[in-house]
This record gives structure tokens, C-alpha cells and sequence, in this order.
């Protein structure tokens, strides 16, 4: 991490990505439907394979193009029902979807429409949509596309997309986004299309992606970091066949958008005409992400590293039953084709070692060995062991701080006292199976030292620091540690092992 290289230049992507949209609004007589795919904020994906991107550069595209854009967020019924969760925050994607509307409202963009698809009625897709609308926010119902995908003749119909509502949108941009993919975003666009083409009104559609990216080689570090990240929904990387065909010219995209082309060019020439229709998939991208890359080698790096962590990630979601065994070893298929192994990402092996150390000592938690490690910014990597006292997460992040504000390693940031008190509140009043402490609660307990201990108050401020930094656990974290983790931004991985032999974990 010492020394990281800045790959990706924002500024550069601004430029190119909102002039590459709005040529596309006008070609198409001012009303465009553009598909958005991917995170609009908190893109901590693109943010770690592409150095130097900036995760809310998405938001800030929209803030210049507010004036001429309307946003249509989309969510997919069945992923309200089964309670889908966003892993990067670990929320369900209906409550993602409430939190990205507060979150335009912080940038002070408005949601013209919450669009519910594949509606059939499910309960908690019911009450979502009221509680929606009982704040004040539009919200449409689309049921599933009667006919989709073979039968185009019924797709294009007052029974297929014509059977939905249309949606008001004025501006000439319509940007229809939503939480993860399968969010209805494709098809509700169409059916707009439709209602349009049939009321006389001129308007087309193009799709917005970041990943992959169309203009790097198909086995570029950053495209196969993102087969890595898509493979629990089995996506894979692989030349635009109709773009060579049309153009000559080679164009990564990935198999969905290659093998549901065909259809939607018949859906499309049914509405529009066969001269507005794209002739390849990657035709239908706008993306220029490509272009701002300033520092290949950096972002090959960052890319790689990225592809490890998936790798951890979906072994950590097998161990706790959340995907099969094949997703993780599609992971490791593309490890192998980069060359590289759990262990090339460097903080696992000092994290392991200290699992060791603490196996060694005798002094685990309940027979159980921990060890995490953390790279910090000028590249020092910290480690730190679980102990009756403290989850190895909180002393790692202890001994950071303490290592980032020059405090010796003698010198103690809580007192023995306010342990003491935790721990017999854990114990005697909260009935807990165990006293030592996670990292949230470690870092209130810090929190209160600061008010009295000047020491304590100088290695808090320094928790800012650690945002973007590596960590690796030798065990999956329990939610208290995630939590903490999650809210100092780290990037984290861990191996798939339980902290403990409870079942259940608070």
C-alpha cells in the first residue's frame, strides 16, 4: 500500500462521460432512457480496482446533468420479498433503496419514481410500495412482461409493455437505475419506449456500465476482477462477437448483454424502426471509464488484489452457507489465470502468523486463535490476537492507532477499570456467553477513555487514518467486528473460519 499510485483520473472521466451522454440524448431528439447500471454511490468496488477513483463520482455525473435529468429507481419484488442484502453495507436491498433516496437528497437530486418490478402482489413488496407512498414518493408497479423474451409480437403490446403504467418523466435525460442487477432496469426503459413510440414521441435507450470495461483486453486485471465479483450470478467476460462482425473492432462485454442483444434489437426495431437500432451490444454503452485510466500499471495491481478479495468473500458466504461451492471455485479458476494465490495479498500471511503466536501462547478466547492484520498507509503492516479480554479486530485496530500516533506498545489506551466494568455488565447483568470485546464495543469504551486520557484522545483521532487500508482475519468476524470494520472503511477479507463454536453469534 506504501506509495500507492493514483490509476484513475475523475476529473478526465467527468468530461468525457457526461459529453459521451448527452451526444447520446441528442441523437435520439432530446429523450434518452439510459440504463445505469452498477452503484451510483459508494462504488467501493470500481474505488478499489480503479486507484484514485472516487466512489461518488457517479452522483457528481448526475449533479451536472441534474437540470436535464429525471431518476427512475427500480427494484426488483422479489428481492424485497427474500430480503436480498447489499454486502459492501450489509443491508437488504428495499432498505438500500430508502437510504440511496436520502442519500440524492443529500446531493439535492430528487427521485422522480420508485418503480417496483415483476409486482405480483408479494406482501413485503406491498408494504414497501406503502410506506413509499405514504412519504410523499411516486411508485409504480410493473408486473412481469407477459411473452418476454421470445414472443416479441406480445412483448410489443398493450399486453406486454403496454400493459404497465407510463411513467411521467419530462426531461430529456431519463436515468433508471437501481440496487444490484436484475432490478428490472432494462425493461422498464423498453416499456417507457413503448408508451412513448406510441404516443408519437421520439425517444431511445443506451445503457451505462462501468464494468466491464468495453476498450481494455478481455483478460485485463480489471475485466477478470469483474468476472471475480459477478461470479455468484455465473457472469463471464468475452468479445462483442456483433461488434467485430459490424465494426471490426474488438469490444469486451459480458455474456447477458451478448446473449439478450438479439432480442432486444427485435424489441427495439418493433418500436423504433430498424434505422435506429444498434448494431452490437456495445453499441448501446455509453462508457468512457476506459479512457481516464492514467496509470495501468497501478490499476493492474489494484485489480489483482481486488480478485483475491473476492475470492475470500465467497469462501467466508460458502463456510456460512450463503453460495455454493462452484462460485467460489470459479474464483479460484481466475486466481489461476492471474497467477496468483490466497497468500499474494500481503497482509494474510502476518494475520496467519499471529493466529500462531496466539496458539503458541495459550492465550486465545475459549480454545479459539485469532490473529488479523491491517497494512497501513506508509505500508507498515500491524497485527493483532484475540485474548479473553479483547476480539483480535479490536487489538489489531488498538495496536494501528497506537503505531500511527507513536504511543509505546506498554502504554494502555483503556484502563483496567473501565474493562472491568464492560465485562461485568457483559457477564452479570447482560447474560453474555462472552466478555471479550468486539470492535464496537471497544471503540465506545475508547471513546469514553478519550474524555479523560489525553493519550487515549491522540490514537482516537488517528482512527480516520485508517480508511482504505487492507485487513485481513484468520476468521469470519462476528457482527460487532464487522460492523466497527465497515465504519472505519477498511477493505477486508477473511478466511472461512468461525470465531467461535456458537452457533449463534451477537
Amino acid at each position: 500500500m506504501m506509495g500507492k499510485s493514483v490509476g484513475f483520473d475523475n476529473d478526465r472521466y467527468l468530461r468525457e462521460q457526461s459529453a459521451a451522454i448527452l451526444e447520446r440524448v441528442a441523437k435520439f431528439g432530446n429523450k434518452l432512457y439510459l440504463e445505469f447500471g452498477g452503484k451510483l454511490l459508494y462504488d467501493l468496488h470500481a474505488a478499489r480496482v480503479l486507484p484514485g477513483f472516487d466512489p461518488n463520482v457517479k452522483m457528481r455525473l448526475l449533479q451536472k446533468l441534474q437540470d436535464q435529468a429525471d431518476i427512475l429507481l427500480c427494484i426488483y419484488a422479489g428481492d424485497i420479498e427474500r430480503k436480498k442484502v447489499r454486502a459492501d453495507f450489509g443491508i437488504t436491498y428495499d432498505v438500500d433503496a430508502l437510504k440511496l433516496i436520502d442519500d440524492l437528497r443529500d446531493w439535492e437530486i430528487e427521485v422522480a419514481a420508485v418503480v417496483i418490478t415483476r409486482y405480483d402482489g408479494q406482501p413485503a413488496a406491498k408494504i414497501f410500495k406503502n410506506k413509499l407512498e405514504r412519504r410523499g414518493i411516486r411508485v409504480y408497479t410493473h408486473r412481469a412482461t407477459k411473452g418476454y423474451p421470445t414472443d416479441v409480437e406480445t412483448i410489443v403490446s398493450d399486453e406486454g409493455y403496454g400493459a404497465n403504467e407510463r411513467i411521467e418523466a419530462a426531461k430529456p435525460l431519463v436515468v433508471v437505475t437501481g440496487p444490484g442487477p436484475g432490478s428490472g432496469k432494462l425493461a422498464t426503459c423498453l416499456s417507457q419506449l413503448y408508451h412513448d413510440h406510441k404516443a408519437g414521441v421520439h425517444s431511445g435507450y443506451a445503457k451505462f456500465e462501468t464494468f466491464p470495461i468495453w476498450n481494455l483486453p478481455l483478460k485485463h486485471p480489471v475485466n477478470v476482477a469483474y468476472e471475480a465479483a459477478t461470479a455468484d450470478i455465473r457472469d463471464f467476460n468475452l468479445l462483442d462477437p456483433f461488434h467485430l462482425d459490424a465494426y471490426g473492432v474488438k469490444a469486451v462485454n459480458y455474456n447477458r448483454d451478448v446473449e439478450v442483444f438479439p432480442v432486444i434489437k427485435r424489441i427495439l426495431a418493433r418500436i423504433m424502426g430498424e434505422e435506429a437500432v444498434y448494431k452490437s451490444p456495445s453499441d448501446m454503452g455509453v462508457n468512457r471509464a476506459g479512457f481516464a485510466i492514467v496509470d495501468d500499471a497501478a490499476v493492474r495491481a489494484a485489480a489483482t488484489q481486488e480478485i483475491i478479495r473476492r475470492f475470500f468473500r465467497y469462501a467466508c458466504e460458502y463456510a456460512m452457507g450463503l453460495t455454493d461451492r462452484e462460485t467460489v471455485q470459479r474464483v479460484e479458476l481466475l486466481m489461476e489465470e492471474m497467477n496468483v494465490e490466497p497468500s499474494s495479498r500481503r497482509v494474510v500471511g502476518p494475520a496467519r502468523q499471529a493466529a500462531d503466536e496466539a496458539q503458541a501462547s495459550g492465550k486465545g478466547n475459549k480454545g479459539i486463535f485469532c490473529g488479523a492484520a491491517i497494512e497501513l498507509p506508509d505500508g507498515t503492516v500491524v497485527t493483532g490476537k484475540n485474548s479473553p479480554l479483547m476480539h483480535a479486530t479490536s487489538a489489531l485496530i488498538f495496536n494501528a492507532i497506537k503505531h500511527l500516533a507513536g504511543i509505546p506498545d506498554r502504554i494502555h489506551l483503556l484502563s483496567p477499570t473501565i474493562i472491568d466494568s464492560i465485562a461485568s455488565l457483559k457477564e452479570s447483568i447482560l447474560s453474555a456467553r462472552t466478555v471479550s470485546l468486539n470492535l464496537d464495543e471497544a471503540l465506545i469504551a475508547l471513546s469514553i477513555s478519550a474524555t479523560a486520557n489525553p493519550t487515549a484522545q491522540l490514537a482516537m483521532e488517528k482512527l480516520k487514518d485508517l480508511r482504505g487500508c487492507e485487513v485481513h482475519l484468520t476468521h469470519i468476524p462476528t457482527p460487532g467486528d464487522e460492523a466497527g470494520l465497515k465504519r472505519l472503511g477498511v477493505n477486508l477479507t477473511a478466511e472461512p473460519n468461525f470465531s467461535s463454536k456458537d452457533l449463534f453469534q451477537a
